[in-house]
């Protein structure tokens, strides 16, 4: 989590000052998938501490470049996004079924090699992914200390914050509430599938949903879902009905929410900040907001209880909702 808070800021400056951001894609995956292969030769805590920080340095680098050339090829149609991001998310669903089996029955010695072929996959399709054409007014782009001192922006960057904090529980925890309440690990692998289905299938309308009702509207009816998804999961867990619900509330809490604010983000982050901007997303939202919830989920898990700590989450849903309404001025 540390490198994914910097790496993301480290190479956005550098891609926004090089000709090329597919080619800094292309190396920092390249430089992934090799460090990563280091798992395969040793396996003592420090050697495997050592590989995948430096791993994840490259890998978190390249996630952020890669969505910005991805919305500057759309250009004017940046709100289908969605429409290529639902296969990650087909992606997710394929592994997990298939490599669960292998696992199953060849024991987890296995995954390490099936992580490193998708790497070198990965790194391997963005040889035939071009640049995206250069923005027009480039030249002319505002600083990035003076975009970044619109209350919008600063706004946008809080709730992002303050939303992945909240899933610092959910992605932490969920699996082990679950089986201390009897759910069994088949069941609760088909939750997480729940889960990624429903944002497959918000994904799918997204590009309808972003020009009919505005980014403001759908953050704030997201983050009200997401307050109420963490109470379901948190107060009724014992109902299976109740978590059913909260895991379709995923469409909302991920699909919607990452759609919106990506497509803010490249707005308001022009011409050569679009790699920074895409950065100061990452790192501060899916870096700091989710070490920072998942460390404080735990210890609220450990001193007053489970439950509190998905209240915990709900108390920073509604206070990105606050931010959200007062200052989410996003159109």
């Amino acid at each position: 989590m540390a490198t994914r808070i910097v790496a993301p800021n480290v190479w956005g400056w550098i891609a926004d000052h090089s000709a090329s951001r597919m080619r800094i894609v292309r190396v920092s995956g390249l430089l992934a998938a090799i460090l990563f292969a280091g798992v395969l030769l040793n396996d003592s805590y420090v050697w495997l501490l050592l590989v995948i920080a430096a791993y994840s340095f490259f890998w978190y680098a390249s996630l952020p470049q890669f969505e910005a050339t991805v919305l500057g090829h759309l250009g004017p149609d940046a709100h289908r996004y969605s429409a290529i991001r639902l296969w990650g998310s087909i992606g997710f669903i394929l592994a997990v079924a298939g490599i669960g089996v292998v696992l199953d029955k060849y024991g987890s010695d296995q995954l390490p090699p099936f992580i490193l072929l998708f790497l070198v996959g990965a790194w391997a399709v963005s040889l035939f992914t071009p640049d995206s054409p250069k923005p027009p007014g480039q030249a002319n782009a505002p600083s990035l200390s003076t975009v970044l001192r619109q209350p919008a922006v600063l706004a946008l960057l809080a709730i992002c914050f303050l939303m992945q904090a909240s899933h610092g529980v959910y992605y932490g925890f969920f699996t082990l509430f679950l089986e201390n309440h009897g759910y069994s690990r088949t069941l609760v692998g088909q939750l997480w599938a729940l889960g990624v289905i429903a944002e497959i299938g918000i994904f799918v309308v997204m590009h309808r949903l972003l020009p009919r009702f505005g980014v403001r509207l759908l953050l704030l009816v997201t983050l009200v879902l997401a307050a109420l998804r963490w109470l379901l999961i948190g107060l009724g867990v014992e109902s299976i009905a109740i978590v059913l619900f909260a895991q379709l509330l995923h469409a909302f809490t991920f699909g919607v929410f990452h759609s919106a604010t990506i497509s803010v983000v490249h707005r308001i982050f022009p011409g050569q900040l679009q790699g920074r901007g895409q950065a100061l997303y990452s790192s501060l939202g899916y870096g700091a907001g989710g070490a920072v919830g998942t460390l404080a989920s735990g210890y609220i898990w450990s001193s007053v209880g489970a439950v509190y700590a998905f209240v915990f989450a709900a108390a920073l849903c509604l206070g990105a909702w606050l931010v959200a309404f007062r200052w989410g001025r996003f159109e």
